[in-house]
């Protein structure tokens, strides 16, 4: 059977097609593995990037450790709900994809809110933008010279303080107005509007690439250690 591949805000479906031959599903909720495996031909890959937090039960991770222990699949975690819970089973053979699953297996993060945002139900178009983004997008411009560290600690402090379902980059410049040195502002302001990076889309692709080299090889991936 074709891999199965949970996503939502983090990459739209298209271009989930256009990487590789894969059934497409909404974001993952509580129930969705399960009913998954109980098809007659179940998938022996699963990529997941996106999944619930306030729109429903978020999946557990006992719910992709039963199917790993008892089943020939391979579950791939990336971007937002995938790399969180490949996280916390990279140990039981999920395997983790990307630099935000690398962040949190290390221990660099570990709050949820770092990956949660809003979205449209029906479109699943982002309507905020996820706090690692955020912090990735800002530690980028400090890479390339557009602002300094301590405006970018400044920026990533207050983006961090504001709701998750408030976080974007119109929010951020604007609680920014004051707190910074305004030639700086303008420079991160033209940065973030322009085409900043978008860390859980590239993760998602990089997911996508690893489910391709999979499948091209033949042969069973293991997690990072």
């Amino acid at each position: 059977m074709r891999p199965v591949v949970f996503v939502g805000p983090s990459i739209d479906a298209d271009t989930v097609r256009g990487a590789i031959d894969a059934e497409v599903l909404p974001p993952v909720r509580r129930g969705d593995i399960e009913e998954l495996f109980r098809r007659a031909d179940p998938p022996s890959q699963v990529g997941i990037v996106d999944g619930v937090f306030l729109q429903g039960l978020a999946v557990s991770p006992k719910e992709i450790l039963t199917e790993i222990e008892h089943r020939d699949v391979v579950f791939f975690g990336s971007s937002s709900m995938g790399a969180l819970r490949a996280a916390e089973l990279a140990g039981y053979g999920m395997v983790g994809v990307g630099e935000i699953f690398r962040r949190y297996h290390e221990g660099e993060l570990d709050a949820d809110d770092e990956v949660a945002i809003t979205f449209d139900a029906e479109s699943l178009r982002p309507m905020s933008e996820p706090m690692v983004n955020i912090r990735i997008a800002v530690e980028a411009a400090v890479g390339r010279g557009v602002v300094t560290a301590t405006t970018a600690d400044t920026a990533i402090a207050a983006a961090k303080d504001l709701y998750f379902p408030d976080r974007t980059y119109a929010n951020l410049l604007r609680v920014l107005d004051g707190r910074v040195d305004g030639s700086e502002l303008a420079a991160l302001r033209a940065f973030l509007l322009d085409d900043p990076p978008n860390a859980k889309r590239d993760d998602a692709l990089a997911l996508l690439a690893a489910i391709r080299t999979a499948t091209e090889r033949g042969d069973r991936p293991y997690p990072a250690s």
